[in-house]
């Protein structure tokens, strides 16, 4: 762990937040003398953000916790164009009503975990289409365009990666870094922002918008990029075989994304604790090293805290009451409900409550006997299905109901 001088960055390392950053000693050196204005970018192309996402919020949420300002900006203006970074085709675009409906419905998950509060270090929310939709065609060219060339563009990982596959990258993608790089302009401009934040797969973007702010304005901006966060059986983090794992409640109920958390791999608790809690290092450390049926109750420490954080003390609550309920064979009254459809078939049933990505998966579960319905055991895929509890394996549980 590296020697900084500042709470900013200490508090980043520390905490597993730093894969890269640019001119470590010049940003230390910064937030020593003054409060530091960052930011971070999110694309509202869904109504809420996933699990994924997470990882970023929180690197706004250190910047305050360390004293310093957390700037949100959604991408309003960048969601028309779409980051293809990491991404194997073109993102699907939304039109503007879309677009301003998904920013209203994401904010309330920036206001669990950041305090927008009016003082100097209080969090503020921007749109990006506020700016990038009053620019010009034109002057874009001109006056930012011509600091990019093609020969280093074709050179960024969401270019190559791309083009190395043969797969289609369309004009309006490939402006995407020079909108990004704008981004960071502006704010430094207009909002005195001297920090980009984001994802190891945001660098090349990030080094755009520094180089850029140098170019025109001669104003020296930092990036500081976090690790890829991937659980230690390889998968990507926040995807499930059911689906994503959003923050938002209306989109996946309280007790599943409580046993998601509990449901983490032994081996990333300790990094899930310092990434995604508050708790102190030191306790951090007791319970990464709990070993046995023990490490259980990390697991559970994991799920109330991430869950309190994101959804509040009384979703937490809750989901630990059904929880533990359940599992001693009761009824919790959080589990995920599904009102029967006449004609359903519990297979489909297990694809609506999104136990299963499909039908067929339902069909092979069942076949493993790995279904249970109350206490009886399904063995026909196509049977009805009836209210009750219904169980996959030992952890995913919800109710069947009829209106």
């Amino acid at each position: 762990m590296s020697e900084y001088k500042s709470s900013l960055l200490r508090l980043l390392d520390e905490r597993g937040h730093i894969h890269q950053l640019t001119d470590a000693v010049a940003l230390d050196a910064l937030a020593c003398r003054e409060i530091v204005t960052g930011y971070v970018g999110f694309d509202p192309t869904a109504p809420s953000l996933h699990v994924g996402n997470l990882a970023s919020i929180m690197l706004l949420r250190r910047v305050q916790q360390a004293g310093h300002k957390p700037i949100v900006i959604m991408g309003g203006g960048t969601a028309k164009v779409g980051d293809p970074s990491g991404k194997d085709d073109t993102r699907k675009m939304l039109d503007a009503a879309q677009l301003k409906a998904n920013i209203a419905s994401i904010q309330g998950s920036f206001e669990r975990v950041l305090a927008f509060d009016g003082s100097a270090t209080g969090a503020t929310l921007i749109d990006n289409d506020d700016w990038l939709s009053q620019l010009g065609y034109i002057e874009l060219l001109r006056d930012v365009g011509r600091h990019f060339t093609i020969n280093r563009m074709l050179t960024f990982d969401s270019v190559k990666l791309r083009l190395d596959r043969e797969q289609p990258l369309t004009f309006l993608e490939f402006n995407y870094m020079i909108l990004q790089a704008y981004d960071f302009l502006k704010l430094s401009r207009d909002y005195g922002c001297r920090l980009q934040l984001g994802g190891s797969d945001q660098w090349g973007n990030i080094v755009n918008g520094i180089e850029l702010a140098r170019r025109i304005d001669g104003t020296e901006v930092f990036g500081v990029t976090a690790p890829l966060i991937t659980k230690s059986d390889g998968s990507k983090m926040g995807k499930t075989a059911s689906g994503a794992i959003w923050l938002n409640e209306d989109q996946l109920p309280g007790y599943d994304f409580w046993q998601y958390w509990r449901n983490t791999d032994d081996r990333d608790v300790g990094r899930f604790l310092r990434l995604f809690t508050d708790l102190p290092l030191e306790e951090v450390a007791r319970l990464e090293s709990l070993g046995g049926a023990e490490i259980n109750h990390a697991k559970a420490v994991l799920a109330n805290e991430v869950t309190r954080l994101v959804r509040g003390e009384d979703a937490a609550r809750t989901a630990e009451a059904t929880a533990s309920t359940t599992f001693t064979g009761g009824v919790g009254e959080d589990l995920p409900v599904l009102v029967l459809s006449e004609g359903m078939t519990i297979a489909a049933a297990c694809t609506a409550l999104g136990f299963t990505a499909s039908n067929s998966e339902a069909k092979r579960k069942i076949a493993e006997g790995a279904l249970w319905l109350d206490e009886e055991a399904i063995t026909d895929p196509a049977s009805p299905a009836r209210p009750g509890r219904l169980r996959l394996g030992k952890k995913r549980h919800a109710l069947l109901r009829v209106t």
